[in-house]
């Protein structure tokens, strides 16, 4: 038998054909159905507004034009009668309650309109937020908010995983730039691009994804959302 810490012979995988390889490790073929994340049908989409707030938009890339488009967004969404759904960060070092762990001053959520508090990169771990989608009989997330490369990306990925359809709105979600120990800096605008590059390309087996300047984002016809049981 191999040992693992210090494997004496190599081992070739080949995805495309069932092998044994040396060592008694068995290689599958991927099969032509095999297992994928539950898709759900019909296009009921969900506007969700992740940690658009004072301590996380500060000191972001172009941050106050960005908290613009995602204030027409919204709107959009209102307009046709789409529910948003807004996400709200807490953590150590952005406690609730305090100044900076609250909305940024042109945006609050209106009247029956869900809230999910998360504590994790993705708006899906460890809270109520599958619950409020499936309330809302949500299919597609159109996705905005802060910080690019940390909580909207884990939650476009998160939403993707679980079998949504994805917008994302290119121009409304933005981060800060990250400097390296050794001082190399990757620009915050090139982050941005990134994701929205990414989310261009990325393709999954029944699902959709997309990504859109707010400008043209229209939503469709959408039938009246009932009001969603679950807050947290």
């Amino acid at each position: 038998m191999n040992d693992v810490t210090n494997p004496t012979t190599p081992i070739t995988i080949d995805v495309y054909a069932d092998v044994v390889c040396p060592g008694g490790s068995t290689v599958y073929d991927a099969p032509e159905e095999g297992a994928m994340a539950t898709v759900r049908a019909g296009d009921r989409q969900v506007l969700l507004v992740v940690d658009v707030q004072v301590g996380v938009v500060q000191g972001t890339w172009e941050g106050e034009r960005v908290v613009g488009n995602v204030v027409r967004a919204v709107e959009r969404s209102r307009d046709a009668a789409v529910p948003v759904v807004w996400v709200q960060h807490e953590d150590d070092e952005l406690p609730r309650g305090t100044d900076a762990w609250q909305w940024a001053p042109q945006l609050a959520p209106a009247d029956g309109e869900a809230v999910v508090h998360k504590r994790y990169n993705s708006a899906f771990e460890d809270t109520e937020l599958e619950v409020v989608l499936a309330s809302l009989g949500a299919t597609h997330v159109v996705l905005t908010g802060v910080a690019t490369n940390w909580c909207v990306r884990a939650t476009a990925y998160g939403a993707l995983d679980r079998g949504y359809d994805l917008t994302l709105v290119k121009d409304a979600h933005t981060t800060e730039p990250i400097e390296f120990s050794d001082g190399r800096v990757v620009a915050a605008e090139d982050i941005v691009r990134e994701l929205n590059v990414a989310m261009s390309w990325l393709t999954f087996p029944g699902r959709s994804t997309r990504t859109v300047a707010v400008e043209g984002l229209t939503f469709g016809d959408a039938e009246p959302p009932a009001t969603p049981q679950h807050r947290s």
